[in-house]
């Protein structure tokens, strides 16, 4: 309410408030000028710099944001707190780096992509091809709006697809000379899959638990020890309300009369396509072929135009001889019924301007030279008003809600803000549903999907305004077009819970601790006296290597081939931790099994995608020398996701 009350002051008091602000901003200019303006909306502090530009936090913040909302459009089920995360928003950072240093390698080359080059990328676009309209041509409006998403212009747009591609040829350089001969890929591959006879003797804590008898002082020492394991985790009851397009469109009240117009206007285009059947004679005449050869070409279909001509009923007849489409031409020329879009347009053109029983005049396409003659006309049944209602309907509301949806958000977010201690004023005024939930937590359980798994939103929920104050939550972005806001109706702080309520558990976990330190003791023990004296009761031995399916962990597969062959047998001991120890004695070393030729040949590709691989890992970290490149912010250390959800 206080926030309505200083808008309703500014507007009546508009005057007096320009008096005011005139007299602040001039002294203002005048003691830090224009440039100390512009340095204030700077972006922030240097997050790196390559050389003697610096990429601000704004502009990695916006960057992520960008990434963000691309992956959420993709993958609408992706885990948020992963696309949040510190290692998600360091990959952007460095994504950011890499492109200003092409960009400076570009420069430095003078390399550069033609019109004609970009016109090519644009067309062969699939996210472009999708904004062509059914004559075509571009949807300008969509394409703008493209743009527009991403926070440019088309002219920027397309000068980002320009840098893009001038970029790729700096790579291209590398990734397309990379050398890879085949006795050097052999035999790298050869040591790379190797075989050794092992046999694993695997000391499980399982096998070990059942000697295991902690006592009441030792559950007790545990528990004390490992308090955070046993903590019930703090938890609210809470409101929420969403709005979306959904709900917006649901909301709307369409027009009669709009909905017959919409009707009348689109009858033909939701009623389905018209099919045309055509019969054709085609005289090859490719681009590459020579201008001589083509002029004999064009006169050899004049010549059969001019036979068809003379005598129609003879067209089958002549495709047969004369058509030099293999697969027409045995049946007359006859190619069947088709819709617009399933023929090159020139074809497609003609054959769409005739009527029934005519004959085009010689037609030029891609493939040589048509004479076609239009066979039959499938028009579509007219779909009756009654019947197309319902699909109208939804496209009327769809388009009104998305028109609509930016005044809406703007209503949702001003009514949670202003009527802060209830969320009933905008969910009446919006037509939203006021949604309840118990027990919810900071990270989400499994198997909970939608807004309720939101980091944003649960970050929200659980701040120091929403639990202090019981005050709703801003206006939450959950997804695309969509947004929540919650206020905490009950919360019930962490706490450890007692003892005698986990008992069980605690006990449970003590066992499993000593179980797999007795598992790691045995297996070092047995690992030094087996180096003396083998059992003669090992398991029977099994071959290791990495071309072949998975018969020891990891960690285990890495140690046997790292291990000293040199003398034979070799023994290797691993140590796994909660899931025990594991002792292998390595008997041979085997080549490789040879691969069959189609195996052979993926192999020694991947071997050269390999090597072109690290070549450009080594020229881009060449480039990141020479332009000087200085990343200002700590790399996030394994598991920050895990720490971030718990500091929440």
């Amino acid at each position: 309410m206080e926030r309505s009350r200083m808008f309703e002051f500014v507007r009546r008091h508009t005057k007096v408030m320009m008096i005011l602000m005139f007299l602040m901003i001039i002294p203002a200019f005048v003691l830090v000028g224009v440039d100390g303006f512009q340095n204030i909306n700077a972006g922030g502090e240097a997050v790196a710099t390559v050389g003697n530009q610096s990429i601000k936090q704004a502009e990695w913040d916006a960057a992520h944001k960008v990434e963000v909302d691309r992956l959420r459009a993709q993958m609408p089920n992706l885990d948020a707190k992963l696309l949040d995360s510190p290692e998600a928003r360091y990959v952007t950072l460095e994504r950011l780096v890499r492109e200003r240093v092409l960009a400076e390698a570009v420069q430095d080359s003078g390399l550069g992509t033609s019109d004609a080059r970009l016109a090519r990328e644009l067309q062969q676009d699939p996210t472009i091809a999708s904004l062509r309209k059914p004559d075509g041509t571009l949807d300008i409006e969509r394409y703008r709006q493209l743009a527009a998403n991403q926070g440019l212009t088309t002219d920027g747009f397309e000068a980002n697809v320009r840098s893009q591609l001038s970029q790729r040829q700096v790579e291209a350089g590398m990734l397309g000379t990379a050398f890879s001969p085949a006795a050097l890929s052999e035999v790298s591959l050869n040591a790379f899959y190797e075989q050794r006879e092992a046999q694993v003797t695997r000391f499980s804590p399982k096998d070990y638990a059942g000697k295991v008898s902690p006592t009441d002082a030792e559950i007790e020492s545990f528990y004390k020890d490992n308090l955070a394991l046993f903590q019930a985790p703090e938890s609210a009851s809470i409101e929420y309300v969403v709005l979306d397009l959904t709900t917006v469109r649901n909301a709307i009240s369409l027009n009669e009369a709009d909905v017959k117009t919409y009707y009348e206007q689109n009858v033909g285009r939701l009623s389905g396509k018209e099919e045309r059947r055509a019969s054709h004679i085609l005289i090859t005449a490719p681009k590459d072929m020579s201008a001589d050869e083509r002029k004999k070409a064009r006169e050899r279909a004049d010549a059969l135009l001019a036979q068809v001509r003379k005598a129609p009923d003879s067209f089958a007849e002549l495709a047969r001889k004369n058509s030099q489409d293999p697969g027409s031409a045995p049946n007359g020329g006859d190619l069947e019924f088709f819709a617009r879009g399933a023929m090159v347009k020139p074809f497609e053109d003609a054959a769409f301007a005739l009527n029934k029983g005519d004959i085009s005049d010689v037609v030029e396409s891609d493939f040589g030279f048509h004479i076609i003659r239009l066979t039959d006309v499938k028009a579509p049944k007219q779909r009756s008003f009654e019947e197309l209602r319902p699909m109208i309907e939804i496209d009327l509301k769809t388009q009104q809600a998305q028109r609509k949806f930016a005044e809406a958000a703007e209503a949702f977010t001003n009514g949670v803000y202003e009527e802060s201690d209830s969320l009933k004023g905008v969910a009446e005024r919006l037509k939203l549903e006021v949604k309840t939930v118990e027990n919810l937590q900071r990270k989400p359980n499994a198997g909970v999907t939608g807004v309720l798994a939101n980091a944003k939103f649960l970050a929200a929920v659980f701040s120091a305004d929403s639990l202090e104050k019981k005050r709703n939550t801003e206006a939450i972005e959950v997804g695309v077009n969509q947004l929540a806001a919650a206020r905490i109706t009950q919360y019930t702080a962490a706490s450890t819970r007692p003892l005698a309520d986990v008992q069980a558990n605690v006990k449970e976990r003590l066992i499993a601790k000593q179980a797999a330190e007795m598992a790691v003791k045995d297996g070092v023990e047995k690992l030094a006296a087996w180096k003396t004296t083998a059992p003669d009761t090992l398991p029977a031995a099994v071959m290791v290597s990495r071309g072949s399916a998975a018969t020891v962990p990891g960690p285990v597969l890495e140690a046997v081939l790292k291990a000293d062959t040199s003398t034979l047998p070799a023994w290797v001991g691993v140590d796994l931790g909660a899931q025990g120890y594991m002792v292998v004695r390595v008997n041979k070393v085997l080549p490789r099994t040879p691969a069959v030729a189609a195996t052979a040949e993926q192999e020694r590709k991947q071997y050269a995608q390999w090597v072109a691989s690290a070549e450009n890992k080594a020229y881009y970290k060449m480039l990141s020398q020479r332009f000087k490149v200085a990343i200002k912010v700590p790399r996030p250390t394994p598991g920050a996701v895990d720490q971030a959800i718990a500091a929440e």
